[in-house]
C-alpha cells in the first residue's frame, strides 16, 4: 500500500504545488524526504523570509504555493508576513509538523499545542488531521480552501503520519471550481445607474491586477471616459498611473476621501475593500449626495463595508457585461501625462532623483517591490507603469515584506526585470532574503533609500503631535557590507551619474545598490 508521504506528493504533483518554501525542523523531515525530482524546495533562513518570499511568488504566478513551517515557533515566526499575505489575498497554503500523536497531549518539546487555532484569525482555514488516514484529505482542503477563498490556509500534521500505509485516496481525482457570476438584472442595473450618473467616477483596487483584469479595466475606463481612483493603500497597481484618466491614490483617511470624491454622484469600485483607512480622519464616508457600488469576490469585504451598496461577484465578469451593454463615451485628454522635473536634495539625493533614475533606466516591463513608506508621495510623482503585475506593496502594512517578496516575485516572473525599492528601517526586517536571492542566482536589483530614520514613524509623530518619543533613529547601517556577507555584489552611490551607471547595467544574479536619501513625507 501507498504510504500517507506518497499521496500527498502526488496529489501536490497533480495540483502543480511543486515549489515548497520553507525553513525545515525535525518535525519536517519525513514529509520532505522523498520528494520528486519535479519538485523544488527554496530554503529561506527565517520563516517571516519564507513566508514573504512565498507571498512574492503567488501573487507574481497567480497561483496557489506550499509553505512548510517548524512546528508552533516556526509558524509564530511567520506571522508578522503572513498578515500581509493575508490582505494581498494570497492562496498560501501553510504546512506545519506536528509532533508526533503519541506525545502532543503529553506537551512534548515541538509539540503544537491546539495547533488549529495557533494561526486564527489570520489562516482562512486551519485544521489538523484526525488520523493518519485523514491526511490526504486535509492536504486537499488546505490545497481548495485557499484556492476559493484566496487567502492563506494552515495545516498542522503530526510527523508520524507521513510514513502509514493507507488505501488509494479519491482526493487525487477531485477539482474543486469557483464561479460567481453576477445575473443580467444585476448588470441591467447597473449598466443604467451608470449612463444615468451626472458624473460617475471608477475606484480600482489590488484585486484589478491579481485577477489579470488590468488591460480590461483601462479599456473600461476608456471606453466611458470615467476618472479613475486607486483604492486607498494599495498593494497592487490596477490602472496605469499617467494615464490621462488616473486621478491617484486615495488617501487613507475617513473624511479624506470623501473630500477627494466631492462632486461625484456615483462612485464604482471594483475589486477592493471599502476602504483599507490608515490614519484617522473623521469625517462622512462619502461627500454629500453620492451613492457608492462595491463589486468585489470577497463576501467579508462585502459584509463589513460602513457605507454603499455590494455586489458579490467576478469584477471581471461585471466589466465585460458593463461594456456590453453602456455605449462609448468621447474620450477627452488621450496622452499620457509627464512626470514633473524631479525635486533634489540638499545633503543627499532626493528620493524622486532615485525614482526619476529607475524610470528612466529598467526596462518599460519592470516589475517593482516597493516598502519605503516615506517616500510614497515621491513614487507616485516619479514613476511611470503601464503594464499589469508592474507594482507590489505589503498589503497589511507590515514590515519584512519587501525583500523577501521581491525574490519571489523574481522567481515567479523568470525572465521579467525585478526591482525591490526598500527603505532602511523595512530592510532588517527581512534582510536573509540577501542568502536566498545569492543561493538560486536570483536575478533581482535592491535598492535601499538609506536615510538613517524610521522616516513614517516620523511622519505619523508630526500627524499625532508625540514628536519626543523614542526609536525613531536608526544610524550606522551599511548594507552594502551586509549584503557582501550574504553573498550579493553591493556598491554605495552618492550622486545621479553613478546611480544611473549602476541602474543601466543588466545584473545576472542578486545585486544591492545602497543609496543616501534624504528624509521626505509619504
Amino acid at each position: 500500500m501507498p504510504t500517507v508521504r506518497r499521496i500527498a506528493h502526488e496529489f501536490l504533483e497533480r495540483r502543480g504545488l511543486t515549489t515548497i518554501f520553507g525553513n525545515p525542523g525535525s518535525n519536517e523531515l519525513p514529509f520532505l524526504a522523498g520528494l520528486p525530482d519535479g519538485f523544488t524546495y527554496v530554503l529561506g533562513l527565517h520563516e517571516g523570509v519564507v513566508v514573504g518570499m512565498a507571498d512574492g511568488y503567488a501573487q507574481a504566478t497567480g497561483r496557489p504555493v506550499l509553505v512548510n513551517l517548524h512546528a508552533a515557533a516556526g509558524s509564530g515566526n511567520a506571522m508578522g508576513a503572513l498578515t500581509n499575505a493575508v490582505y494581498s489575498r494570497s492562496p498560501l497554503v501553510l504546512t506545519a509538523g506536528q509532533q508526533v500523536r503519541s506525545a502532543i497531549g503529553l506537551e512534548a518539546m515541538l509539540a503544537n499545542v491546539d495547533a488549529t487555532q495557533l494561526m486564527r484569525p489570520l489562516a482562512g482555514w486551519s485544521g489538523e488531521p484526525s488520523c493518519p488516514g485523514d491526511v490526504p484529505r486535509s492536504l486537499a482542503q488546505a490545497v481548495f480552501e485557499a484556492e476559493l477563498q484566496r487567502r492563506p490556509t494552515y495545516l498542522s500534521v503530526p510527523y508520524d503520519d507521513w510514513s502509514a500505509e493507507i488505501d488509494d485516496n479519491p482526493v487525487l481525482d477531485r477539482t474543486v471550481r469557483r464561479g460567481l457570476s453576477p445575473d443580467e438584472g444585476q448588470l441591467d442595473d447597473l449598466a443604467r445607474r451608470l449612463d444615468t450618473a451626472r458624473n460617475p467616477v471608477l475606484v480600482l483596487g489590488g484585486d484589478i491586477d491579481t485577477l489579470g483584469l488590468f488591460d480590461r479595466a483601462v479599456s473600461f475606463a476608456e471606453h466611458r471616459a470615467l476618472p479613475v481612483w486607486v483604492a486607498p493603500s494599495p498593494h497592487r497597481l490596477p490602472f496605469p498611473n499617467r494615464h490621462p484618466l488616473f486621478r491617484g491614490v486615495l488617501p487613507a483617511g475617513i473624511g479624506s476621501v470623501s473630500a477627494e470624491l466631492d462632486g461625484h454622484d456615483l462612485v464604482l469600485v471594483l475589486g477592493a475593500p471599502v476602504f483599507r483607512y490608515h490614519q484617522y480622519v473623521p469625517g462622512p464616508f462619502l461627500p454629500e449626495g453620492a451613492t457608492l457600488v462595491q463589486v468585489t469576490d470577497d463576501p467579508g469585504e462585502a459584509a463589513r463595508a460602513p457605507m454603499g451598496e455590494s455586489l458579490v461577484a467576478s469584477a471581471g465578469a461585471v466589466l465585460d457585461g458593463l461594456l456590453a451593454r453602456l455605449p462609448a463615451r468621447e474620450p477627452g485628454e488621450t496622452a499620457f501625462v509627464p512626470n514633473p522635473a524631479a525635486a533634489t536634495g540638499e545633503r543627499a539625493l532626493h528620493p524622486e532623483q532615485v525614482f526619476a533614475a529607475l524610470r528612466e533606466t529598467q526596462p518599460a516591463d519592470t516589475a517593482y517591490v516597493v516598502e519605503s513608506t516615506s517616500t510614497n508621495s515621491a513614487w507616485w510623482r516619479q514613476m511611470d507603469l503601464r503594464r499589469p503585475g508592474s507594482y507590489f506593496w505589503p498589503a497589511a502594512g507590515g514590515l519584512g515584506f519587501g525583500m523577501p517578496a521581491a525574490v519571489g516575485v523574481a522567481m515567479g516572473l523568470p525572465g521579467r526585470p525585478v526591482v525591490g525599492v526598500i527603505g532602511d528601517g523595512s530592510a532588517n526586517y527581512g534582510i536573509t532574503a540577501l542568502w536566498t536571492a545569492a543561493r538560486y542566482r536570483v536575478p533581482v536589483t535592491f535598492v535601499i533609500l538609506r536615510n538613517g530614520t524610521y522616516g513614517a514613524l516620523r511622519w505619523f509623530a508630526d500627524l499625532l503631535g508625540t514628536t519626543d518619543v523614542p526609536g525613531t533613529e536608526i544610524p550606522g547601517l551599511d548594507f552594502a557590507a551586509i549584503a557582501a556577507g550574504y553573498g550579493v555584489p553591493a556598491t554605495t552611490v552618492s550622486d545621479v551619474d553613478d546611480l544611473h551607471a549602476q541602474l543601466k547595467t543588466t545584473p545576472t544574479g542578486p545585486r544591492l545598490i545602497q543609496v543616501d536619501t534624504e528624509l521626505t513625507t509619504p
